[in-house]
């Protein structure tokens, strides 16, 4: 058996075939997975626990599902769904994790993040994570009445865009020396994350050690799964039918 990882998945009721192929995860392959760790940005936005909406509803039902069948799930928050809170967690039968965390797999320390704290040199977006993780940024915010925060997350997924336009594609990449600085302090040599869609498997050096940086992949024209083993990991890409990836294959 194997625990899987992904990422970015951006889950949104306008893409239904990426929902839909995440949904048969769920109850084809992760059935038989020793753990399901899913690191940010699991919904293209989160407004709040409160909203009942899809593929919310359903995606938490499958984790749930998941999860009773004896298959733990653990939730990380990412830079899209950073609101999630405990009875989210509740819905989904799973654990939240704390960004950065360090856990064992199969015996090595390995650190899990989103990925986003290791994008020093974009400024301004470190500036908005400041501020909306923020606890009492968060209480003012999940006050307002639902539609009002689902308009803000539609104008923040519109500035974002607009950012990522306009910033040097090297903003946008995690910053070599943090990753390094992170991994040192926390004393691994091992990493997974997330969030800037680059998926690949990076060989480095921590204090003249030998390191590896795992990338997950999004789900926007196709999927990516990390299998990690006691044997070694796997970084698979997935075909998502009805996006263009797969219309393309």
């Amino acid at each position: 058996m194997s625990l899987l990882f992904v990422s970015d998945l951006h889950l949104d009721a306008a893409r239904p075939a990426t929902t839909q192929a995440f949904l048969q995860l769920l109850d084809g392959e992760a059935r038989a997975a020793e753990a399901l760790y899913i690191l940010g940005d699991l919904f293209e936005a989160w407004v709040g626990d409160d909203d009942p909406g899809e593929p919310g509803a359903s995606v938490c039902a499958a984790l749930k599902a998941l999860s009773a069948g004896g298959v733990p799930v653990f939730l990380m928050r990412g830079n899209r769904d950073f609101l999630y809170g405990q009875r989210m967690a509740e819905r989904c039968g799973a654990t939240l994790l704390p960004d950065p965390c360090v856990v064992s797999l199969h015996g090595v320390p390995t650190l899990l993040m989103h990925g986003d704290l290791l994008c020093t040199d974009d400024a301004a977006y470190q500036a908005f994570r400041r501020q909306v993780r923020d606890p009492a940024w968060q209480q003012g915010f999940l006050a307002q009445p639902l539609a009002a925060r689902q308009a803000f997350a539609a104008q923040a997924r519109a500035a974002s865009r607009e950012h990522q336009q306009g910033a040097a594609e090297a903003i946008m990449d995690v910053t070599p020396a943090a990753v390094i600085e992170t991994m040192a302090r926390h004393g691994v040599s091992r990493l997974i994350h997330g969030h800037t869609h680059r998926p690949a498997i990076h060989s480095l050096r921590v204090d003249e050690r030998p390191a590896q940086r795992i990338v997950l992949g999004d789900w926007y024209d196709q999927g990516s799964l990390l299998r990690v083993g006691p044997d070694g990991l796997v970084l698979e890409t997935l075909a998502v039918p009805g996006t263009p990836a797969a219309d393309r294959a």
